[in-house]
C-alpha cells in the first residue's frame, strides 16, 4: 500500500507538471493533428494540376480543341501560351513548368494517322512521378484512326533530365535540403538556450556584445559547417549513386549559403522561444515535419492541394529544393531562379531579426 501510495504520488506529480507546460500539452494534441491533416490531405497519391505551357503551332480548331480537353483532365493545369519549343524548355528548365506541350503545324493530319505523333509532351523527369503522370496521358485521344475508325491516341512523351527515371536523381537534391533543415536548424535552436543553462548567458550579458552581434556570431560558424555538409552529399550522389551536376557549382553553393542562413535564423528564433534543449527539440520536431512532406521533396509540389501549398511556400526547404534541383539537374542558373533565392534571403533577414528582438525583449 505504501508503494502504490508513493507510486500515484509521482504520477499525480508528473500529470500536474505536463499540465503547466504549455508547450508540451500543445504538442500533445497538435502534433497528432498536424499529422493527420499532412497525410490525409497534403499527401496526394493522385497527382493534379502540373503546371504547364502550350506551343500550339496549328492553332486549328482541332488544336484549340484538343487544348481544352486537356485542361478538362485536371491533370494539368496551363499557366502559359509560348510561341516557341525554345521558350518551352526554358520554362521546364527555370522550374516554372512540369510539363510543355507541343502541337505541330499538321496537327490535324497528324491526328488521323496512327503512324505520327499529333502531339509532343515535354516532360521534367527529374522527378519521375511527374513522368509517370505524363505517360498516363499518352493514352488521351487525339484524333481518329480513318483506317478502323476509332480513337487515336498519337501521343510521343519526351523525358528531359533523367529520361532513365532513376530515383537518386531526384532524391539526392533534395535530401540536401532536408538534411541541412535538421543540421543547421537543430545546431542553433539549442543555441541561446544551452547558453543560459550553463550559466554563460550572464557573462555574454555583461559584455559589450550586443543582441545582433550575439546573433550573428552565433550563426557564422555554422555556415561553413552546413557548406561543408553540403559538400560530403554532394560528393556521395556523384560518386556512389551517379547524380549529376549540370548547373554551376558556384551557383549552388551561393544558393546553400542562403538557404543555410535562413535555417540558422529560424533556429535562433526557436532558442529565444524555448526555456529549455527539451522544449527547443520539441518546437524543431514540431517545424521539421511541415518542411518534409509539403516541399516537394517527396511528392509533387502542384499537385497538392492549395491550402498545403501556401504553407509549404512558407518553409525555406521548398525554395531550396528548387534551387538544387533546377542548378543539379536543369542546368539552371541562379539568376532564373532570383525569386527563390530573395525569398530565402528575406526569411534570413526577418527570422534573424525577430529572434534579435525577441532576445533583447527577454533580457529586459
Amino acid at each position: 500500500m505504501n508503494s502504490l501510495s508513493r507510486l500515484l504520488a509521482i504520477v499525480s506529480k508528473e500529470v500536474l507538471q505536463l499540465s503547466r507546460d504549455r508547450l508540451t500539452f500543445g504538442l500533445v494534441v497538435g502534433l497528432p493533428i498536424m499529422q493527420i491533416l499532412l497525410f490525409g490531405y497534403a499527401i496526394n497519391m493522385d497527382v493534379r494540376n502540373l503546371k504547364a505551357a502550350v506551343t500550339n503551332d496549328a492553332n486549328t480548331h482541332l488544336s484549340r480543341q484538343f487544348i481544352a480537353e486537356l485542361g478538362e483532365t485536371q491533370v494539368v493545369d496551363i499557366v502559359a501560351d509560348v510561341a516557341t519549343t525554345g521558350e518551352l524548355e526554358d520554362l521546364l528548365r527555370s522550374g516554372k513548368i512540369s510539363i510543355g506541350v507541343y502541337l505541330p503545324p499538321d496537327f490535324d493530319r497528324r491526328s488521323i494517322d496512327p503512324t505520327r505523333n499529333a502531339v509532343q509532351l515535354l516532360v521534367d523527369g527529374s522527378d519521375p512521378t511527374i513522368l509517370g503522370v505524363a505517360n498516363q496521358l499518352r493514352q488521351m485521344p487525339v484524333g481518329f484512326d480513318t483506317a478502323s475508325g476509332n480513337p487515336a491516341s498519337n501521343v510521343e512523351v519526351r523525358a528531359y533530365y533523367n529520361p532513365e527515371r532513376r530515383t537518386p536523381v531526384n532524391i539526392v537534391p533534395g535530401l540536401m535540403g532536408i538534411i541541412l533543415t535538421m543540421t543547421m536548424t537543430l545546431f542553433t535552436a539549442v543555441a541561446i538556450v544551452r547558453e543560459r543553462e550553463r550559466g554563460n548567458l550572464e557573462l555574454l550579458i555583461n559584455t559589450p556584445v550586443n543582441s545582433a552581434e550575439l546573433m550573428v556570431g552565433k550563426v557564422i560558424p555554422y555556415i561553413f559547417i552546413g557548406l561543408i555538409q553540403l559538400a560530403l552529399i554532394m560528393g556521395v550522389g556523384m560518386l556512389l549513386f551517379d547524380v549529376p551536376v549540370r548547373g554551376s557549382i558556384v551557383d549552388l553553393y551561393l544558393a546553400a549559403a542562403v538557404f543555410i542562413a535562413a535555417n540558422l535564423s529560424l533556429g535562433l528564433f526557436i532558442s529565444t522561444a524555448a526555456k529549455t534543449q527539451f522544449q527547443a527539440m520539441q518546437m524543431f520536431v514540431f517545424i521539421l515535419l511541415p518542411s518534409i512532406l509539403l516541399s516537394g521533396f517527396m511528392f509533387p509540389f502542384d499537385g497538392m492541394p492549395k491550402a498545403a501549398q501556401w504553407l509549404g511556400e512558407l518553409f525555406p526547404t521548398t525554395h531550396f529544393i528548387r534551387l538544387s534541383r533546377g542548378i543539379m539537374l536543369r542546368d539552371a542558373g541562379i539568376g532564373e531562379m532570383l525569386p527563390e533565392v530573395a525569398y530565402l534571403a528575406g526569411f534570413a533577414v526577418v527570422a534573424m531579426t525577430a529572434a534579435a528582438a525577441r532576445f533583447t525583449k527577454r533580457l529586459d
